[in-house]
């Protein structure tokens, strides 16, 4: 309900003394400042969220490097089950030489004494280019008939099993999947 001296039909006073009173403003949009904030909001929280997408990105072409491991894997499960031992080279495994074993995100695939170590290249992001992940064999000893599990990067080992060879993982944890990290 407006004040009595508002509640007048004459127009002109009325909007006059509207505007004096400050119960009616005249909108035009917004101010230079109230659009300043806005966009500085909207650029912190860009640069918050660009290096995590980048890093999902990272992750998801790792995971896809590891399908060309899988190759690897049955080659070196099925050179173990014959022989009772790790094969020393992709030969060994039964393998193409390891530059001839690439893909979009892979430009070697190398088997060294079981543990197969994977280097990253061609498509994949910069920051990762040329760093290598290793896939390690875990056996439970005087076991031969025991399944393979397989420890990827920093993953840490079954409890009862013995890890096989050397973690040469080069690529920071955060930009792994998280079961090389668990």
């Amino acid at each position: 309900m407006l004040p009595y001296y508002l509640a007048r039909d004459d127009n002109k006073n009325m909007k006059k003394q509207v505007m004096e009173h400050g119960i009616m403003r005249d909108n035009r949009g917004f101010t230079l400042i109230e659009l300043m904030v806005v966009i500085s909001i909207m650029m912190i929280l860009t640069t918050m969220a660009l290096p995590s997408f980048q890093e999902r990105i990272i992750r998801n072409q790792v995971k896809e490097a590891f399908n060309l491991a899988e190759v690897a894997k049955t080659g070196i499960e099925e050179y173990y089950n014959s022989t009772g031992r790790m094969p020393h080279s992709n030969q060994e495994a039964g393998l193409p030489v390891s530059e001839k074993m690439i893909g979009n995100y892979v430009t070697t695939v190398l088997v060294k004494d079981g543990v197969i170590n994977i280097t990253l290249g061609n498509k994949i992001n910069k920051n990762v280019t040329g760093e290598i992940i290793s896939i390690r064999p875990a056996i439970v000893e005087d076991a031969a008939k025991v399944p393979i599990a397989w420890i990827y990067a920093y993953s840490s080992v079954p409890k009862g099993m013995t890890v096989i060879g050397e973690n040469g993982t080069s690529v920071l944890p955060r930009l792994l999947p998280i079961f090389c990290r668990i």
